[in-house]
């Protein structure tokens, strides 16, 4: 896909915060803003090479100095860590403009208790829980209730901290995951739920603290094998929109799930300013809230952005500025869908090191890099999920045979990747 170099010299300088797949899709589509004079990655990965600073997006003091130091108008912050630790906050405090929610709003994903609370609080329709630290009281909650059930971590666990146990056998070790100290902190608590059935698909928002503006729909895929099976990942491939996605289905979402969200932190005292994320399930009974992020998803960026025709850093601005209600978004027409290529025994131990080889790209194909770096002049994966593959094509199909073609012709070795992203668009047309 086209590189259209669109940073202009009377634009902003802008700084970007990330390292995965996210931040090169995120830096891809900035860099084509007419508003953009100059883009900085902090620390970016080998597909942002010309734009990265060598500052780790945790290292907060060490960015706010950057920025002030750079004058950056504005900054985007891609990772759920540092909108947590409270970059926003650091960022407002020294008179920086920056796009993301504040530590106290980012909580709607740092903590699943606590998003739970605001559900019950917007009337947010969602699956029936139960939260717990005991892992006793835990286990003799899921044998009355019994199963299919979840199992979430109450912390961050980089999309891994939740288990759909179809039986009894599989709560009570996912409950031992969790709470036995694999993901650390963040499985001092859990939240025990009812299982829903149904589509699931994701929602990303725009917010500006009182309005939430739709992005085009994603299904992600986050089982590392074919048919939905293996282990949990943090997502192995993505497709937009879903056939099953209606405008009428889009509005009561936000009638009933967004603007609501919206609502109860405003009256908190914590208002959301940045990118709502909202994991769904379409049941027969309607759209239900699984669980909410607070930043763009990876891979669900890679489409999204794929599919955006509007300029992103003016929609940046509104959110900020609280006008979002003055903005109007445009969308290719057509299916965006990205397959990602992981690493050999992802998400479980992997090698890292391994040389791959990239084709040229025709236009409406983009490979965006997540772990990946250059060593000794060579491109070499250094994390578990290593490139996004990305087409935007006229259907599903299409895409999807245009999308197999490209990871057919990179030279990655063993690479694991989905052979089935986007099928189940197909099976539900």
């Amino acid at each position: 896909m086209a590189d259209l170099s669109g940073c202009q010299k009377n634009g902003k300088k802008i700084l970007l915060v990330g390292s995965g797949g996210r931040e090169h899709a995120l830096a891809w589509k900035i860099n084509q803003s007419t508003s953009c004079q100059k883009l900085f990655v902090a620390p970016g990965n080998a597909g942002t090479a010309q734009w990265n600073v060598p500052i780790k997006a945790n290292e907060l003091d060490a960015l706010v100095d950057f920025a002030k130091d750079e004058g950056i108008d504005l900054t985007i912050v891609g990772p759920e860590e540092p909108l947590s630790l409270g970059i926003v906050n650091a960022f407002q405090a020294a008179g920086l403009r920056v796009f993301g929610p504040s530590g106290a709003a980012a909580t709607l994903e740092s903590s699943k208790a606590f998003a739970k609370e605001i559900m019950v609080q917007a009337k947010v329709p969602t699956a029936d829980y139960r939260t717990f630290t005991e892992k006793s009281e835990a286990e003799r909650y899921i044998r009355e209730i019994g199963a299919p059930i979840v199992i979430k971590a109450d912390g961050l666990a980089a999309g891994k901290g939740v288990i759909v146990a179809a039986t009894l056998e599989e709560a009570f070790e996912g409950i031992e995951t969790i709470m036995g100290g694999a993901f650390g902190a963040a499985g001092d608590k859990v939240v025990v739920e009812e299982f829903l059935e149904g589509q699931e698909v994701s929602l990303l928002c725009f917010c500006d603290g009182e309005k939430a503006l739709p992005m085009t729909p994603v299904q992600d895929h986050k089982r590392a094998l074919d048919g939905d099976k293996g282990l949990n990942t943090g997502g192995m491939g993505t497709y937009s929109p879903p056939p099953f996605w209606t405008k009428a289905l889009e509005q009561e979402v936000i009638d009933t799930i967004a603007q609501p969200t919206l609502s109860v932190m405003r009256q908190r005292g914590t208002p959301f300013t940045g990118v709502l994320f909202l994991g769904l399930m379409i049941t027969s009974k309607g759209p239900k809230l699984l669980e909410y992020n607070v930043r763009f998803g990876d891979p669900e960026t890679q489409v999204v952005m794929t599919l955006l025709k509007s300029d992103l850093i003016p929609i940046f601005e509104a959110c900020i500025d609280g006008k979002l209600s003055e903005v109007k978004i445009e969308w290719h027409a057509g299916t965006a869908l990205c397959v990602v290529m992981a690493a050999p025994g992802y998400p479980g131990e992997y090698r890292k090191g391994i040389p791959i080889s990239l084709p040229m790209t025709q236009e409406n194909q983009v490979v965006f890099h997540a772990g990946t770096k250059m060593e000794d002049g060579k491109l070499v994966n250094s994390g578990g999920r290593v490139l996004g593959v990305t087409v935007r094509d006229a259907s599903i199909a299409a895409a999807r045979e245009n999308v197999y073609a490209l990871v057919d012709s990179i030279k990655f070795p063993d690479a694991h990747f989905r052979t089935d992203i986007g099928i189940k668009g197909l099976n539900i047309q």
